[in-house]
């Protein structure tokens, strides 16, 4: 494939971001990586999920878009990106394939070599430990619903640590928390495929004293900034009733607050949720709330929020609500939706950083953006230009509004498996043919190219 020779309509010049931004791209190993029985890596609750025919689109996620083996070509890629840092994870069963016991030394070399290359490169390695593949035997003994699983995922941390952070500065330990205990726990559209509804909350709970038993592993190993990703909308009331603002409480303390308060405050959002919680809670906290060096915050849309209602479309990143809850999610109505039919609302990233800092006050470390990105098909996909472009625009203004933001990393450097929609759904700046897994760069990967050139006050390519 070639790019399209059609110039494109000149676009206002990006303002200046400070210096020592951070600039990158991100991606996760399930998503990406394949060889899902290579050197010694055991299966994950996602590989069993897809192994159930549960991926959409049929897609093969056991090869992914081949980036165990063209890791190289990949880091590649963000060079010529000039990316400052590249964020990936790290997968857990790739690592203690029985999810406890014995390390994989062959698995923990991949990283161990990926994290070479991307410094050959001038690249920032900024790992996630847990990108939802957690490993298979400990999903079936009971996943994120067991304690057991955090104590383990420390143990895991320690392991990567202790050979990697020599070279790696800046860690994540979880990614996207609400979505694993939402989406895989309590509605069951992703792995382990559960419909729990609120009796889900204890793989909540588990999930952040994991985050924190990890912060203790990683800082003794001598890693020096250790964050997490924590997905973040902006909530909007439907409608002027009572129900309405309920509901629309409820969905933003469900998804927002549930995991932000531990973490940032100490608390649970109130007593209700508090007393829904497995173990000492108390003491969790004290290992929950460890101070971070950066918060990340993946974006992409707000919510629409209100009372349910038997024909309200809509639903949770495009799942349907089932009976039962106490609230209903509703269509944005907005000019532009992505191909996944996700609204465009570039300015709901000033909103909800405003948002954020109004809430938690100077508890609220250095934000940095880990996930912002949009599904469009094609090279020439210009209709994704104009997305990171408003984007970063929301971004800046919300910096100078006060908001404390040190980096921003776009999903994704390359199109890959889309979780339970398969490769149907391209985020990448970089196009994925599935069936040879070539690499082609797409309009978006050199305008984000020549944006950060610009920032860095470099040549024009």
């Amino acid at each position: 494939m070639s790019m399209p020779q059609e110039p494109m309509e000149p676009m206002e010049p990006m303002p200046a971001f400070p210096p020592g931004f951070l600039w990158g791209a991100s991606a996760s190993a399930f998503q990406t990586e394949g060889a899902a029985d290579a050197d010694g890596k055991g299966p994950s609750g996602w590989d069993a999920f897809a192994a159930r025919g549960r991926i959409k689109d049929g897609s093969d996620a056991a090869r992914g878009t081949g980036f165990h083996e063209r890791y190289r070509e990949d880091v590649a890629l963000l060079a010529g990106l000039g990316a400052d840092a590249f964020r990936f994870s790290v997968s857990w069963p790739r690592v203690v394939p029985g999810g406890s016991g014995p390390v994989n030394a062959r698995g923990l070399d991949f990283y161990d070599r990926l994290v070479d290359e991307l410094c050959a490169h001038g690249i920032t390695p900024a790992p996630t430990l847990y990108h939802w593949d957690t490993p298979l035997p400990l999903e079936e003994a009971g996943g994120w619903l067991r304690r057991d699983t955090a104590l383990r995922f420390a143990d895991y941390a320690s392991a990567v640590a202790q050979r990697l952070a020599d070279r790696v500065p800046l860690w994540m330990t979880l990614n996207e928390p609400a979505e694993v205990t939402l989406l895989g726990y309590a509605l069951g559209e992703h792995a382990p495929g559960k419909q729990l509804l609120f009796d889900a909350l204890p793989a909540a709970h588990h999930q952040l004293l994991a985050h924190g038993l990890a912060v203790t592993a990683l800082r003794a190993a001598g890693a020096r900034s250790v964050g997490l990703a924590v997905s973040h909308s902006p909530v909007w009331t439907a409608g002027d009733t009572e129900e309405d603002r309920f509901a629309a409480e409820l969905y933003d303390t469900i998804t927002n607050r549930l995991f932000a308060d531990p973490l940032l405050t100490g608390a649970y959002p109130d007593e209700n949720f508090a007393s829904l919680m497995p173990g000492p809670v108390a003491d969790d906290l004290t290992v929950i709330a460890q101070p971070l060096d950066f918060y990340g915050v993946n974006y992409y849309h707000p919510m629409l929020v209100g009372a349910p209602a038997d024909d309200a479309p809509g639903g949770f990143a495009g799942v349907g609500m089932p009976a039962g809850l106490p609230f209903g999610l509703r269509d944005i109505d907005c000019e532009e939706r992505t191909d996944f039919g996700w609204p465009v609302v570039p300015d709901g990233l000033r909103e909800l950083l405003g948002s954020l800092g109004g809430r938690y006050g100077d508890r609220l470390p250095p934000v940095i953006i880990t996930e912002n990105g949009c599904s469009y098909d094609g090279l020439d996909d210009r209709r994704r230009i104009a997305f990171l472009d408003a984007h970063l625009r929301s971004l800046h203004r919300a910096m100078g509004e006060g908001a404390d933001v040190r980096g921003y990393f776009t999903w994704s450097l390359t199109d890959n498996i889309e979780w339970v929609e398969g490769a149907s759904r391209r985020f990448g700046l970089v196009h994925i043919d599935y069936e040879t897994l070539r690499r082609t760069p797409k309009a978006s990967y050199h305008w984000y190219r020549d944006m950060i050139a610009a920032q860095k006050g470099e040549p024009d390519h």
